[in-house]
Order: C-alpha cells, then sequence, then structure tokens
C-alpha cells in the first residue's frame, strides 16, 4: 500500500443518487465524497452495481436521481480527458504500435478530422507518449504491436494510454484480474508508484479482497441494505462498509471481516 496522506479535498461527491432502469433499481441513495489523491477500492457481490457505479463516474451513464459533482461543478455526461480508464481486457487497437497506441489519444482531441499531429505538435506528443511509456516500463517496446506482448505488457500499454491525457481520476475495473499472480504483484507495484508519483485519484473496482486492502486508502463495500426475495429488483445497492485505511496492518481485516464476493 502506499504511505498514508492526510485526505485533502473533497475531488468527487455524490448526492443521493439512484440508478434505475424501469422498474428495476441498481443503485439508490448513494452520498459519499471522494478526496482527490486518495485511492478508494471498490468491492461488493456481483449484481451489486459496482460496474454502474464506475460508469456513473466515467460518464457513461447519468443518475437518475441525484446529483454528482467534480469540484463542485455538475459532471458532465460524457467521459472528457479528467477522467480516464483501465478495463480487465486491454483497450488497445491492435492495428497500432506501442507508440502509437499511446499517442492516439494525444492526436483526436487536436486532430479530430485526421487524427495525425504534424511538424512540432507531432514532436512534443511523441515525447509525451515516449516519457509515459519509459514510466509503465515500456519504454523499449515503442515498436511492437500488441499481439507480440504478453497480457501484463498490454494492460502496461492500457494504463499509458489512459494516463498520458493526465486525467484527474483514474478508474480501473477489474485492472489484474486476468493476469497471473506474479504479474499482478508487478502491476500492484506499477499502479502504487504511479498513483504517487501522479497524484491521481483512483476508484479501482475488484473482486480481490486482498487487493483492496493492500492497495487502497479507502474500501467500499456496495452491497443491498435491504431484500425482497419476492421482487429482486425493487432494492437496490448503496454503500454498507466505508473503511478508511492509514495502516499497513489494516490489511488483515481482509482475512477477517466477513464480506464476500463472487
Amino acid at each position: 500500500m502506499g504511505p498514508w496522506r492526510k485526505p485533502l479535498s473533497t475531488l468527487l461527491s455524490l448526492r443521493n443518487v439512484w440508478v434505475e432502469y424501469g422498474d428495476r433499481i441498481v443503485i439508490e441513495k448513494l452520498s459519499l465524497d471522494i478526496a482527490a489523491q486518495s485511492f478508494v477500492s471498490v468491492v461488493g457481490p456481483s449484481g451489486a452495481g459496482k460496474s454502474s457505479f464506475l460508469r456513473l463516474i466515467l460518464g457513461q451513464e447519468a443518475p437518475s436521481q441525484g446529483r454528482i459533482l467534480l469540484d463542485g461543478e455538475p459532471l458532465t455526461p460524457e467521459c472528457g480527458p479528467d477522467r480516464g480508464v483501465v478495463f480487465q481486457r486491454y483497450s488497445v487497437f491492435p492495428h497500432l504500435s506501442v507508440l502509437r497506441n499511446t499517442m492516439f489519444g494525444l492526436e483526436c482531441p487536436k486532430a479530430p478530422f485526421s487524427a495525425r499531429l504534424f511538424g512540432s505538435a507531432r514532436k512534443a506528443a511523441r515525447e509525451e507518449a515516449v516519457a509515459m511509456l519509459e514510466a509503465v516500463g515500456l519504454g523499449h517496446s515503442l515498436d511492437l504491436y500488441p499481439a507480440q506482448m504478453s497480457g501484463g505488457m498490454q494492460q502496461r500499454l492500457a494504463i499509458a494510454q489512459a494516463l498520458v491525457m493526465r486525467p484527474r481520476i483514474l478508474l480501473l475495473d477489474e485492472p489484474f484480474g486476468a493476469l497471473d499472480p506474479g504479474i499482478r504483484a508487478d502491476m500492484h507495484a506499477l499502479i502504487t508508484k504511479l498513483w504517487r508519483d501522479y497524484q491521481l485519484t483512483i476508484v479501482m473496482v475488484t473482486h480481490d479482497i486482498r487487493e483492496a486492502f493492500s492497495l487502497g486508502t479507502r474500501v467500499l463495500t456496495l452491497d443491498k441494505r435491504r431484500h425482497d426475495p419476492h421482487a429482486p429488483h425493487r432494492f437496490g445497492a448503496t454503500v454498507v462498509y466505508d473503511l478508511p485505511l492509514d495502516k499497513k496492518e489494516q490489511l488483515a481485516l481482509a482475512e477477517q471481516r466477513s464480506i464476500t464476493v463472487d
């Protein structure tokens, strides 16, 4: 776990947020604040709204009720450069090299019709992409294509793609679930270093309780407070545990608590 830091100012606020699909309630009465530069791990059983929670922050989905504020302003309904995301399955372009994959995000906003930069602008984008690839350990793999890379390398590339845009919030959706244990440990060290070096705010969904406690400065458990066996769609999930972590020893809580996940 990264060093404990005193919570900073609130970056993201959710106020009485509900997510409903017709008569099905997925999330209900969700209110919480997320501090800048915190590392929030989100756990809970399948169907507890973890993916919906990430989509709300990413801007892919609007709440049915309630408000979401970023720095006190309403969250924009579309994903902007202030939010980056890394998925479990590597979201990289198979036809582009490592360098071009990383440069792509820098090129699109500045050259929307051709997605290509020229002259000094292209040189600056290349230097920025190379620096980010070096930060994630891919500085010697610029000309490789995804098919030539291991799963761990592809996930490093996906992280570089997200971070090169300098997001304020990095969302991780089961980012290490498909990796072997040894590679997973390396990725834990990498994401902790990047979180510290770039002063990121991270929200990570995981099914691995030990991972949640070892990486996070805070662990949230989403689940339903109320259940109706005759109408399971009637009630939605909310935060049932909110555990701030300030000591490495609290990792032991992951093995003591009866928080079950699928």
